[in-house]
This record gives C-alpha cells, sequence and structure tokens, in this order.
C-alpha cells in the first residue's frame, strides 16, 4: 500500500466498494432548536426500540452555545449489537430548520433517504436535498394544537414509530420511563401525541423494518461516561474531585449519587488545580482515588501528576477528549489528547496510559485502570472522548472482570519501614497515616529509599529505575489490546475508533479479503514485542485515529512497533469517522499495489 494519507481513493475503486456487504441496520436522525425536544424524542426512540428486542446505538451533536441551540441525535438500530454511526442515514426528522445546515455534513443522507419535516417549517434548506433525499412535510405542530398538551416532537416520534414497525405498547412503556417522573398528565399528553402521529401515512417510502433477536436478557442502556463511572466503582473508588467540563461532566453527575450508596464522596473542587491534588491527598490517606476532565483540564493537572508519579500515589485521571486545542470544540468528539497523555508530565514520569475501545468497554478499561493504579501504585490516565462518553448503547450487559489486586500496604508490625524500598518487583508498601511505625517524608523531591529528600545521582537514578521498572515488567496478560482477525491487512488503532474498524474488518471479509484488527487499549507502556508478531506477516498496515496529526502513528514508529510501509489514516473531528471511508481508502491502496 503506497505510504500517502489523507488522500481520496480513485473513483473507479468506488464502484467495487458499494457492493461490499453492509451490516443490516437502520439510522436514523432528529434535529431541533434548543426546546424542540429533538434529544428526549431520540431517547425515547432508543427506549422503545430496545423494548422491541433491537440493539441501538446513539450518538448527540450541539451547537456551542452554553444551553439551548440546536441539537441532533443520530442513532443506528439492528438485530445485532452496533457500536458506530453507519455510512448514511435512512430517516431525517427534522423539527425544524434552525441551523440545521451545521449537521449537514454529519448525518449524510441519498437519494434512499427519507425526510420527514413539519409543513410550516418554512423551506427545506437546499444541502439536505443535494444527494437526492425524499421529503414529506406533515402537518406537525398544527396537529399537536389540537391536543391538549399536544408537542410537535411526539407526533414525529410516532411517525417514526410507524416507519420501524413499534407498537402502541412498546411506544407507551418507553415515555413511562423518560417521563414518568413529570407526572400522569405529562404523559398521557405525550402518549396522546404519539398515537396521532402514528395516524399519519408517510407513502411512498422503503420498508424500514427490523427482524428483532428475541433474547430473555435484559439489556443495558448505559453512555460512556456512565460506563466509565460503573468501572471505576467496580475497581473500589471511594473517592472523586473533579471540576465540572463538557464533555466529562456526566461521570460526575452519575457518580455523585451511585458513590454515596457506597459510602464514598463526591466533591466539586474549585478547578481543576485543586481536583488532582485532592485525590492525590485522599489516595495518599488509602482511598482509592479519581477525577475526570477534558484536554484543558489536564493541562491544568501536569504539575500534580508530576508530583502522583515521584511520590508513587495512585490516581485516576478520566479524560474524556474533544476537539482542540484550547476551548476548541467542546460539544464535538477528537481523539487528539494522547500526545498530552504520552508526552506531557515534566521529567521522566513514567505512568500508565489507557484507552476504552467502545462504551460497553468504558466499564472493563476504567475498572482495569483503577486496579492496575492501585497495584502499580501509579497515575494511570484514561483516554476516553465525547463521542463515547455522551453515546448511548443498548447492549447485552458484560461480563463483571471482578480484579482483586489492592496496593500493598505497611502495617504496624513493619520493621525499618522504607516507603520506597528497591524491592524485586519494584513495588513498595505504602503506608496509610497513622500506622505506627511508618512514618516517612512524602513530597515531590527527589528521595532515597526511606523517602527522605536527595539530590544524589545514585538516588535519583535508582528511583527513577523503580518507577519505571514497576510498569515495563508487569504482566498486563491478553489485556493490552483486542485482536480480531488474520492479515493480510492489519488495521491499529484505538479508543472510539476501534468499533469503526472492526466494522470495517467485517466489510472487507466479506468480500474476500483477509483482514486483522488490533484495537490498543493500552498504549502506556506499549507492548512493542506482542504488536510486532501481530503485524508481521501482514501486507498491509493501516493506523487508523481520528486526529489531524497521526499520533498514534508517529508513537507507534518512535516505540518501532510498526514497519515504515505503514501508513496513516487520519482524520481530525468532529465528523465521526465512517467505515465506508475506510474501506475506499484500503481498497485503492491494495490496488495501486497490484
Amino acid at each position: 500500500m503506497r505510504p500517502t494519507r489523507n488522500e481520496n481513493p480513485k473513483s473507479e475503486h468506488k464502484n467495487k466498494v458499494k457492493h461490499l456487504k453492509k451490516k443490516h441496520s437502520i439510522s436514523v436522525a432528529i434535529t431541533g432548536a434548543g426546546g424542540s425536544g429533538a434529544v428526549t424524542t431520540g431517547l425515547m426512540l432508543l427506549d422503545a426500540m430496545s423494548r422491541a428486542g433491537f440493539y441501538g446505538y446513539m450518538s448527540r451533536s450541539a451547537g456551542p452555545q452554553i444551553r439551548g441551540g440546536e441539537s441532533a441525535v443520530m442513532m443506528r438500530f439492528a438485530s445485532q449489537p452496533v457500536f458506530n454511526t453507519d455510512d448514511r442515514f435512512d430517516v431525517l426528522l427534522a423539527m425544524d430548520w434552525h441551523k440545521v445546515e451545521r449537521f449537514a455534513d454529519e448525518i449524510p443522507l441519498d437519494s434512499q433517504s427519507l425526510i420527514v419535516c413539519d409543513e410550516n417549517a418554512g423551506e427545506i434548506p437546499a444541502p439536505l436535498l443535494q444527494n437526492g433525499a425524499v421529503c414529506r412535510a406533515l402537518p406537525l405542530s398544527k396537529t399537536a394544537k389540537s391536543i391538549e398538551g399536544g408537542r410537535a416532537n411526539m407526533l414525529g416520534l410516532g411517525v417514526l414509530a410507524i416507519l420501524l414497525g413499534l407498537t402502541e405498547q412498546a411506544m407507551q412503556q418507553a415515555v413511562r420511563a423518560t417521563l414518568g417522573k413529570k407526572g400522569d398528565k405529562v404523559v398521557a399528553d405525550a402518549i396522546a401525541g404519539i398515537e396521532r402521529g402514528m395516524q399519519f401515512v408517510v407513502a411512498g417510502t422503503q420498508d424500514l423494518r427490523l427482524q428483532p433477536k428475541s433474547t430473555a436478557q435484559k439489556r443495558w442502556n448505559i453512555s460512556g461516561n456512565e460506563a466509565c463511572g460503573l468501572g471505576a466503582l467496580r475497581g473500589g473508588v471511594r473517592f472523586v474531585a473533579a471540576y465540572p467540563i463538557t464533555p466529562a461532566s456526566d461521570i460526575l453527575e452519575w457518580m455523585a449519587p451511585n458513590l454515596e450508596k457506597l459510602g464514598g464522596s463526591l466533591l466539586q473542587a474549585e478547578d481543576e488545580l485543586a481536583s488532582i491534588n485532592m485525590i492525590i491527598g485522599g489516595s495518599f490517606g488509602g482511598v482509592p482515588s479519581m477525577t475526570a476532565t477534558s484536554g484543558p483540564g489536564l493541562s491544568l493537572m501536569v504539575e500534580g501528576l508530576g508530583l502522583a508519579v515521584t511520590s508513587e500515589t495512585p490516581v485516576v485521571v478520566m479524560n474524556v477528549m474533544r476537539g482542540g486545542p484550547s476551548t476548541g470544540i467542546p460539544t464535538k468528539s477528537e481523539q487528539s489528547d494522547l500526545n498530552l497523555a504520552l508526552y506531557g508530565l515534566h521529567g521522566d514520569a513514567p505512568h500508565l496510559v489507557l484507552a476504552p475501545l467502545n462504551i460497553l468497554d468504558c466499564v472493563f478499561t476504567s475498572e482495569w485502570s483503577v486496579s492496575l493504579s492501585e497495584q502499580l501504585q501509579a497515575v494511570a490516565i484514561v483516554l476516553s472522548d465525547q463521542s463515547l462518553g455522551q453515546s448511548r448503547l443498548v447492549t447485552d450487559p458484560p461480563d463483571y472482570a471482578g480484579f482483586n489486586t489492592r496496593r500493598v500496604v505497611a502495617d504496624a508490625s513493619t520493621q525499618h519501614y522504607q516507603r520506597y524500598q528497591l524491592t524485586e518487583n519494584a513495588v513498595s508498601a505504602m503506608a496509610i497515616p497513622g500506622t505506627p511505625g511508618t512514618t516517612y517524608t512524602a513530597d515531590g523531591l527527589e528521595h532515597d529509599e526511606r523517602g527522605t529528600p536527595s539530590s544524589m545521582a545514585a538516588d535519583h537514578q535508582q528511583q527513577m529505575a523503580k518507577r519505571s521498572r514497576k510498569l515495563a515488567a508487569f504482566d498486563y496478560g491478553q489485556h493490552w489490546a483486542h485482536v480480531d482477525g488474520q492479515g493480510g491487512i492489519a488495521l491499529i488503532t484505538w479508543g472510539s475508533s476501534s468499533a469503526v474498524c472492526q466494522e470495517v474488518a467485517e466489510r472487507l471479509r466479506d468480500s474476500g479479503m483477509q483482514t486483522r484488527v488490533v484495537a490498543l487499549r493500552l498504549l502506556m507502556p506499549l507492548n512493542v514485542q506482542a504488536l510486532q508478531g501481530l503485524i508481521k506477516d501482514c501486507t498491509s498496515i493501516v493506523v487508523v485515529e481520528q486526529n489531524m496529526s497521526g499520533q498514534l502513528f508517529h508513537y507507534l514508529h518512535a516505540e518501532q512497533a510498526i514497519p515504515a510501509r505503514a501508513v496513516s489514516y487520519a482524520r481530525p473531528g468532529p465528523l465521526p469517522l465512517r467505515p465506508g471511508d475506510i474501506v475506499e481508502f484500503i481498497i485503492a491502496g491494495v490496488q495501486a499495489d497490484e
């Protein structure tokens, strides 16, 4: 494959790409101005499809406003698990045309797509019709006025229910689950609107009904941020200090009440500088601790993380990435904090960097990160992103990992206690303040084995080697990456790009092209030897990620983990990576080599 990047494939390859087998699914988008109920409508539809036996994925997009403004939800439903958006959308329900052009690139439509809108909304924006989508204008707002408490979005939801083959029972259950706390009248009004919307006839549309997969097992409806919080609690976190920041705040909102149920506590700090030092203090006191932030907040935490590294205090930082730099695009996703997480700490500061591979994997990876941090007395930075964090998934519950590892703690019987003793595995017992006989100096200065500050070269070299060796020599097992398939073609990826690459591999395999996916969960320390072994016989190697500069690609080259013939497929946000685009890129490269 030619070592080119960010190029469009030649047009002669596109016919082959179009005929590749795709996962049978239905994609639906809902847009509207603030107050139109677009997000609520999407949540109800996701719930109803779940009750009807389908799997689902829902991402959301919003403008840059602090409150209000336009919003969109993008959903995909199937009879098998789905973890990412498709190449196109079958239906767009537009509650109005308020700045909807901002979402035109995020909601690709074609001649097989249907737009459902209010006939009083005005002229349809040209970008939505440029690829031949069919529009059906219905009297949504007019009809809503004839219903007590009627809302146009509930009528629109009724239209979607008919198109997707949902029953009134499923819709009623979804309404009660979503709006039940608002009272019986609100629920009754919403149901009346949906039932009226289900009476509309949308002529000339394709059959969008799926065959549900029967299951007796109750499925989860969970977001990535909720999954990260759940994994952290399972890992043993009982203290959280954080300052709210988009798109990580949902973690804190979910954890606050659930921590309390387990006897833990959450403190909203005055800023990120305070929050990182608070969790260092909480962990120093013996309580597994974490914070959640996004790129700008992680930048502010760097000095504190250095303190945690040198004092070997375990802390976990959940970093939910967004478009950058600076304030960037807070409401959109991008995998562009990798370099900061890998290299941003001052001095030689060995630490862990992990990334969940999909929404469901957020549970596992977060739990594992807490376990590793506690066991290795190390800083763990977990790189989620807006696409993972604020999207929702209807899926089967995962197995409980049940990591039982905890930090090594000194007891009162310890003789001649040395906090930073040079042990065989480089992990030394950590004292809980107040334990008799375990007093030591704890600060950010370099130190000897006892903890006494030292500027001697020998102490510095020994302690640096200790901090590095305990991470490098640890056996991480098979969890360092998720590996699927056989080469020919190797796709190396990480984080939220992993689910897209999995679908790319399925399409390529269906066309007869052997494809292996290596989705990296543990990014630092990197398992170079194992990665080299997985790709050594592959004829084409593509590194896929959602950032402009190819940060993982260059990191893998710097670590000599991939050969010079590997190529990069790097795209910045905020548009999601789409399976079809990556397939086109790969086929173009393969055919160019033939």
